[in-house]
């Protein structure tokens, strides 16, 4: 029998539960939203009434978290919103997302927008959203606050946002509000690219992706990660590098970490998927900044990721119009950058991971506890544990398909990825105990809510996260 979907599930039962570092036969009990208990497979009793679903061979894990989307909503609702951004999610196996300060309007960089943002996502999220606030120059006296109110830790760029409203931090900017955010268990996520004054004009034909990767070379990304872990040693602020492009600003987040920064990084999706010498002329969907580098780099990342010197991997999903993209026009230098995968990265992810060494037992760990870890939700998502929310999702690791535009939940259909043969097709998202997504199939009313924070005091030196 079929268990609906939107149903409150009380128990899972699967022959592959992974818990901790374990694969094994188990059931899951689930009460009131929270994992009661994990029993030996086929011990718990099903009750009448009791909403009970059998994931057989299928793969159970924690939920994915991804705390680096850009949802837009409100203000460009035309490029993304809490709708379709949730859904998609759902379909992937997300169970919370972070919803990124930028490319909203107005942006999250005070407590009054930060209102206006929870007011325009109320009733539209399939999954639990929790938000980042934005640094930006002068509002250094709105981050406590902003804490407090609710958001998560706080987002600035080095260089150019490419939104007006969302303007670049100086190094003077980033003193005052590391300030203001010792003593808190805040962290500080960072667009890590200066701009080179010194750089030549770039020349060669703009329809060429190598024109564009010229225009933002490693040196770029390797100068402000010094910069930001120079920094984060000095205040012993958390720190946290989003999307990792270049494998050759690794070493200096290596000495740092060693050194004693509390410091972290992330790459993404696409730096693990995708190398700049098979984009072809024109695709314009594959800009995104900082840029898809060579094979060589792809490859470096990975191994770093083994190594454990890489924390997480990430969507970094940046959607907008067609228009703003340039299709027609193929241009790589003016076309926005960005690139939509929410929906597919846990797919993407072992579809690669599969063949280099990785195996079923490290995907939480770069997908769902990690991340939970830098916005401060480990304590209740990220593992499957009794007292934590029943955030899951029931996927099968052995399935292959194919991307397909009919199938893609996000609101414009711009990605890639479009024709990709990809491994781990999720089966069932619960979010809270609620059967969110099944089969293709999403609950008719959006069940997950917004997560409001609160500010803590920093961790022990010795936490294992860094």
């Amino acid at each position: 029998m079929e268990v609906p979907v939107g149903s409150k599930i009380s128990i899972i039962r699967s022959r592959r539960v992974i818990t901790g570092n374990t694969i094994s036969p188990a059931d899951i009990i689930i009460k009131d939203g929270k994992i009661m208990g994990i029993q030996p497979w086929g011990k718990q009793t099903v009750t009448m009434g009791s909403q009970f679903l059998d994931a057989g061979d299928r793969v159970v894990m924690p939920g994915v978290i991804d705390p680096h989307v850009h949802v837009n909503e409100p203000g460009r609702t035309d490029w993304e919103g809490y709708f379709t951004a949730t859904r998609a999610a759902a379909a992937g196996g997300i169970t919370t997302i972070v919803d990124m300060p930028l490319n909203c309007l107005p942006p999250t960089t005070s407590v009054s927008n930060f209102h206006t943002k929870l007011k325009a996502a109320k009733g539209q999220c399939f999954v639990d959203v929790a938000f980042w606030g934005g640094v930006i120059p002068g509002n250094q006296l709105e981050l406590v606050p902003m804490l407090h109110a609710g958001v998560a830790g706080f987002k600035c760029f080095l260089i150019s946002s490419g939104v007006p409203e969302f303007p670049h931090v100086s190094l003077m900017d980033l003193h005052s509000a590391m300030s203001e955010l010792q003593g808190t268990n805040s962290v500080l996520l960072f667009h890590a690219e200066f701009d080179e004054p010194s750089r030549a004009p770039t020349n060669g034909d703009p329809m060429l992706y190598e024109t564009f990767l010229a225009s933002r070379p490693p040196c770029m990304e390797i100068a402000a990660v010094e910069a930001v872990a120079n920094l984060c040693l000095k205040y012993k602020v958390r720190c946290h590098i989003v999307h990792l492009s270049s494998a050759m600003a690794l070493p200096i987040i290596r000495k740092a970490k060693k050194a004693g920064a509390p410091l972290s990084v992330e790459t993404t999706h696409h730096y693990l998927t995708l190398s700049a010498e098979k984009i072809p002329p024109g695709a314009t969907y594959f800009k995104c900044c900082p840029p898809v580098r060579e094979q060589s780099n792809k490859e470096a990342l990975w191994n770093a990721l083994l190594q454990g010197h890489i924390d997480m991997v990430v969507s970094d999903h940046s959607p907008c119009t067609p228009e703003l993209k340039l299709l027609q026009d193929g241009d790589f230098l003016n076309a926005w950058g960005g690139i939509c995968s929410l929906q597919l990265g846990l797919s993407l992810f072992w579809s690669s991971a599969r063949t280099r060494g990785f195996s079923l037992l490290d995907i939480p760990r770069f997908l769902s506890s990690n991340p939970a870890k830098l916005c401060s939700l480990d304590g209740r998502k990220g593992t499957i544990k009794p007292g934590y929310d029943a955030d899951l999702v029931i996927w099968d690791p052995d399935k292959e398909y194919q991307v397909q535009e009919k199938s893609l939940h996000h609101k414009n259909k711009l990605t890639p990825y479009l024709g990709f043969q990809l491994w781990g097709e999720v089966e069932a998202t619960i979010v809270g105990g609620i059967l969110v997504y099944y089969k293709g199939r999403h609950c008719p009313v959006p069940a997950g809510k917004p997560l409001l924070m609160q500010t803590m005091e920093l961790p022990e030196p010795s936490d294992p996260y860094y």
